[in-house]
């Protein structure tokens, strides 16, 4: 025991080298880092892990990373779209052959019932229109090429090459014209052909005729009805504004009136072109029937008049009595 308490007071004598100095506030100071030092033969590898790469770099390249495809997936010659033209305000279902529909839905709503009867008409008007157009080419109407040539055989005596070649034609005249050679070949008398060749006559006229009542009613029809719809809207223009009083509003006045001349408008927009389109089927079908009357008079005259007698030299002609005489 004696031996070891000198030496337990000695390390208690001994001041503490780590311990703190109680009661001492003296600020503590870093020292800073001393900078690395890059040997003169080290290459730019050294100092690319010492200062780091500007941020420009690193956001190009992580843009680069996303919009770059994959090596592989698509290949180098694909044919990718630069860009793509969507419209915005386009909508196809209301587009038709170029026509615009949503106009013709405003006009039949601002119209009223007035305008859907006249596009109704219309409608029916263009479709005998084009089937009557079909029918005259079909037909021939108006070509007398055929019935020429067959009179020229007749007249020539060739009655049965004549009577051939105008039954192998289709138009009305050449038509009638052969029942008028079949009625003459099988030795009816002739007063008998004449009335049974104007019963084949009526009959062609007649289907040259057919449906055309509808162009006729539609160019009659059309400007009445429309001029019906702008009486109906003028006075649901003025009952309005009697309605308003003395806050009526001229502006008012004005749209109803211009609503209501919209169906005048339309009816005379249908009757116009329909009324040029009757009269040339009215006259192709006149000029048929005019062909008709020539080639049926022709055949049972045999063109007396057109054939040329040469008269001796000197000869005046004999004198022709006159039927008083």
């Amino acid at each position: 025991m004696a031996g070891t308490q000198p030496f337990i007071l000695a390390q208690a004598a001994q001041p503490a080298a780590d311990a703190p100095t109680v009661g001492a506030e003296a600020p503590a100071t870093v020292a800073p880092a001393a900078p690395a030092q890059v040997p003169d033969g080290a290459d730019g590898a050294a100092q690319a892990v010492q200062s780091p790469p500007p941020a420009d770099e690193v956001l190009q390249q992580a843009t680069d990373s996303f919009t770059t495809p994959p090596s592989g997936d698509i290949p180098m010659d694909a044919d990718i779209p630069a860009s793509i033209d969507i419209p915005v305000n386009a909508d196809p279902s209301m587009q038709f052959m170029g026509l615009d529909l949503q106009q013709g839905l405003d006009l039949i709503d601002k119209g009223g019932p007035v305008v859907i009867i006249l596009m109704v008409m219309s409608i029916f008007a263009v479709t005998v229109t084009f089937l009557k157009l079909i029918q005259f080419a079909w037909y021939r109407v108006g070509s007398t090429s055929a019935t020429s040539r067959a009179l020229d055989l007749w007249i020539a005596g060739q009655h049965q090459e004549a009577y051939d070649a105008v039954s192998s034609s289709g138009t009305p005249s050449a038509v009638v014209v052969a029942h008028g050679m079949r009625g003459l070949l099988n030795r009816h008398d002739e007063k008998t052909v004449r009335e049974d060749v104007e019963r084949v006559a009526m009959n062609q006229l007649s289907g040259l005729r057919s449906y055309m009542r509808v162009i006729d009613s539609t160019v009659q029809i059309a400007p009445l009805l429309g001029l019906f719809g702008t009486v109906l809207g003028m006075i649901s223009a003025f009952q309005a504004l009697q309605d308003a009083g003395a806050e009526a509003d001229p502006t008012v006045l004005a749209g109803g009136i211009w609503v209501a001349l919209l169906t005048t408008a339309v009816g005379l927009a249908v009757a116009i072109p329909m009324a040029f389109v009757n009269t040339w089927f009215e006259g192709r079908i006149e000029r048929e029937k005019e062909n008709m009357e020539a080639a049926l008079t022709g055949l049972f005259t045999r063109k007396a008049t057109d054939a040329t007698v040469r008269l001796p030299s000197g000869d005046g002609g004999a004198r022709v009595p006159h039927a008083a005489e």
